[in-house]
């Protein structure tokens, strides 16, 4: 059979309906398949590719993505390749294999993906959605002969399906409470589970220390035997302040994330970029990646913010910046919040923190996962009876269901004024269908 756009969508289809992603139907599905057995069988089918890796592996709770954006984006200078394995993807399932250069990134093309399904078929039975897209990355990055590939893990660390690999560096990013079920309902549990990656002599470098989650930390890497660097313990590094300024990646959040990647640097000299190179690398991370969700401006008059956060720790420091981002000279701007969530999350402690003084729009993305609007309504005006809420309505002159996300936005901009600030996030697929409708 041959190549043709026809082709690839129908493989596409085939493995989202024959292998549903935790994503999409949640980990009680069966989707979700811990463990390195099912991993390591699937890559010795496919030829081991990631044995010819040099790897960088990165986990966490919140900002794994944009940590591995960065090191990417750092890394691609003096001609290098790097490869960037990351997921959920937003609007496209190639979003997930990246390949970073000095003059911005490709995503893995059609023929590639296609290919890759065509022929590993008979491996995949029994295997998971993304045991079979890690598979997929690895096995792209060695046929294209990357320098250097910068792997991010889907969920915990010791369990996940990328932990096959023996990287150069590890990485964790910020711990917070998320995958409760799964990885334990403790910070230091969870860090217990991230810090499973580190590997006999691979240096580890952890975002810093807090007294729950250091002693873990430093507990699992001397059991293993791998050298522990904490990024709070380097002072500032050159430029940083003016870096962060700079970036494309504007969340505030970015801050600690950017300290981590630069003590990330730090212990890779024969990689790390130097001087102007690295701040112009890192300043365009977004651009240069393909990094889209992260604080993301998509409009201005009204301001429309987009964000993929949805834990309440992410969400703590989102509604925090849009209180600083709404300051004028004139009193605090409007604020709309077009919000949605799935299900499994805990809406319980994101309610108290919800800002009262903002319009608030719920919507649900098109998933199964999702909460219905009309349920998040209820539950949110049960416990905070002052936050002033709707669900969009159905608008019939342009097919929009009532409570979609595409709904709630078209909502949100007819109340807006010049000076509005619209924020959008509670979920990636509230953020990705918004993607696509800006698209």
């Amino acid at each position: 059979m041959k190549f043709s756009d026809k082709e690839y969508e129908a493989r596409i289809a085939g493995l989202y309906s024959r292998f549903q992603s935790v994503q999409a139907v949640g980990f009680g599905s069966g989707a979700y398949k811990p463990g390195l057995e099912g991993m390591m069988a699937l890559s010795a089918a496919t030829g081991d590719p990631f044995r010819r890796l040099r790897c960088i592996h990165v986990a966490g709770t919140n900002g794994k993505g944009s940590v591995s954006s960065m090191l990417a984006s750092a890394l691609a200078n003096g001609g290098r390749k790097v490869g960037l394995y990351t997921s959920p993807h937003l609007v496209d399932f190639r979003e997930r294999m990246r390949v970073v250069c000095n003059d911005g990134f490709k995503l893995m093309p059609r023929e590639s993906v296609w290919e890759f399904l065509e022929s590993y078929e008979a491996a995949f039975e029994g295997r998971s959605f993304f045991e079979i897209t890690t598979a997929m990355a690895f096995w792209w990055f060695a046929r294209i002969g990357v320098d250097l590939a910068v792997i991010e893990t889907g969920l915990g660390g010791r369990l996940d399906s990328t932990n096959i690999i023996t990287p150069e560096l590890c990485v964790i990013t910020s711990i917070g409470l998320d995958h409760c079920a799964l990885l334990g309902d403790t910070r230091a549990a969870i860090a217990r589970e991230k810090a499973g990656i580190f590997k006999p002599g691979v240096p580890a470098v952890v975002w810093g220390r807090d007294e729950e989650t250091e002693p873990v930390f430093e507990e699992v890497a001397a059991m293993v035997g791998a050298p522990l660097h904490f990024a709070s313990d380097f002072g500032p590094f050159d430029g940083e302040q003016e870096l962060l300024q700079d970036m494309d990646l504007r969340g505030e959040y970015q801050k600690v994330n950017l300290h981590t990647v630069l003590a990330a640097l730090h212990e890779i000299p024969d990689l790390r970029p130097s001087g102007s190179v690295r701040n112009d690398s890192l300043s365009h991370t977004a651009s240069r990646t393909g990094l889209h969700g992260r604080w993301e401006h998509l409009c201005s008059a009204p301001e429309i913010i987009c964000d993929i956060g949805h834990n309440p720790q992410a969400l703590e420091r989102n509604f925090a910046q849009l209180e600083h981002l709404r300051k004028g000279p004139d009193g605090l701007r409007p604020l709309i919040i077009v919000y949605g969530i799935m299900a499994d999350k805990d809406l319980g402690s994101i309610i108290p923190m919800m800002p009262s003084d903002a319009h608030w729009i719920f919507s649900a993305p098109d998933s199964p996962r999702a909460l219905p609007a009309e349920e998040l309504l209820r539950r949110v005006l049960e416990a905070r009876p002052e936050i002033d809420a709707e669900i969009a309505p159905e608008c019939v002159s342009e097919a929009l269901p009532r409570g979609s996300v595409a709904a709630a936005l078209t909502r949100a901009r007819q109340l807006a004024t010049a000076d509005t600030i619209i924020y959008i996030g509670g979920s990636a697929f509230v953020v990705a269908e918004v993607l696509s409708l800006f698209n």
